[in-house]
């Protein structure tokens, strides 16, 4: 079991995609560049200050790499530590050779398993507990005092594996939720599109009967709808198949859209009076898009039952045109926890994106939440004369 969960660690590849250097980066070296001027200046018991100076300026530097070479700048940052200790105990100096300012070497412990690879954690790991060992031997110190600094130089790794592991744990979970959300999106495609293609392709076989008497080019052009339908629906269960879930049903039935809207905000139980308007023609819409439409507005709309602090009214308006459909939901109550979307959230996100639209949702700019999507209508049918719904 030990052995198991050694190799696990080992082989656990960095985090993805870690963030470039942002302000607080300059800051840290400023405020410790700083820090090195003012305690070199005014400190009248520091030894051997030239090289104190230049350590502690390493030390500065090394964290703006942190997070791309974590284990680099440990190894460098600790390297130097046990070559000053070494020269320490070599010269045999009065007092220990440098400044307080290296403390900002905690910085590299935290990021080494935050950032780092397995193999990293493990190699950094080890050149720590060396200098650490090196120190605690060569320094007259109390063993209380030696386990004491153990649990502070420790401590940061220990933070850096935990807020790895939440942001983890966050990220498995949201790749969850768009997997969901696009097996739902694949299912409702694959039974809408397998509801139509099914018509259709019984239109041209029925059309095939009652052609006996039109012109050839009639039946041929039957022939090739008959064919072409049935051609795509093999191809849309094909790839699908290992989307669905093999033991749920398999009934042909569109999924729910805006027609159904009203039916959803009329639903009994809810807390808050739900504002809904309709403004365009939606009788055309593409079948995914219907559905998303749906989605968008029941996932506010629950949300905003469940989370809005003193809210009064939920306002859904639902447009359409020619091009696009445009949904907005807000809420007029507080909310707290407005900093991070929730995965249901981040599973319509994923759909939008996936139809080639967006979706943004946050605080408003006076109160409540507000959540807008636009999502591409795709091209109408051109015999087709919708009518708008109010």
């Amino acid at each position: 079991m030990l052995r198991d969960d050694l190799r696990t660690l080992w082989n656990e590849p960095r985090p993805p995609d870690p963030p470039g250097r942002v302000w607080r980066d300059w800051a840290l070296l400023a405020v410790g560049l700083a820090s090195v001027v003012l305690e070199a200046t005014l400190r009248a018991d520091v030894v051997w200050r030239p090289v104190a100076v230049v350590f502690a300026v390493w030390l500065c530097v090394l964290p703006m790499w942190r997070r791309t070479h974590p284990l680099a700048t440990v190894a460098l940052a600790f390297a130097a530590m046990i070559a000053l200790q070494v020269a320490s105990l070599v010269a045999a100096p009065r007092e220990p050779v440098g400044l307080y300012t290296g403390l900002v070497v905690l910085v590299l412990v935290y990021a080494l398993p935050r950032w780092g690879s397995g193999r990293e954690i493990v190699l950094g790991g080890t050149l720590i507990l060396v200098a650490f060992a090196l120190s605690a031997a060569t320094d007259e110190t109390p063993p209380v005092e030696q386990v004491v600094g153990f649990g502070f130089l420790t401590l940061p790794a220990l933070i850096g594996a935990s807020v790895r592991f939440r942001a983890t744990a966050r990220e498995r979970q949201l790749e969850r939720v768009r997997s969901r959300e696009r097996e739902q999106l694949a299912r409702e495609l694959h039974d809408t599109v397998a509801h139509h293609v099914s018509a259709m392709v019984i239109r041209a076989q029925a059309g095939r009967v009652v052609a006996g008497t039109d012109p050839a080019a009639a039946v041929e052009a039957l022939e090739g709808v008959e064919e072409e339908g049935a051609r795509t629906l093999e191809e849309m269960r094909a790839m699908v198949a290992a989307l669905r879930d093999r033991g749920a049903g398999a009934e042909l039935a569109p999924p729910a859209g805006v027609a159904d809207l009203e039916r959803l905000v009329r639903a009994p139980g809810g807390r808050l009076r739900v504002d809904l308007g309709l403004d365009g023609e939606f009788d055309t819409l593409p079948p995914a898009v219907d559905a998303a439409v749906y989605r968008i507005v029941q996932e506010s709309v629950t949300n905003a039952m469940r989370h809005a602090v003193n809210a009064t009214e939920v306002v859904v308006r639902v447009t359409g045109d020619p091009q696009k459909v445009r949904v907005t939901v807000r809420d007029d109550g507080a909310r707290a926890g407005r900093g991070r979307d929730g995965y249901g959230l981040a599973g319509l996100r994923e759909r939008a994106a996936l139809l080639g639209g967006r979706l943004q949702a946050g605080p408003g700019a006076d109160q409540g939440w507000h959540v807008e999507a636009e999502l591409p209508r795709g091209r109408a049918d051109s015999g087709g004369h919708p009518r708008a719904r109010r």
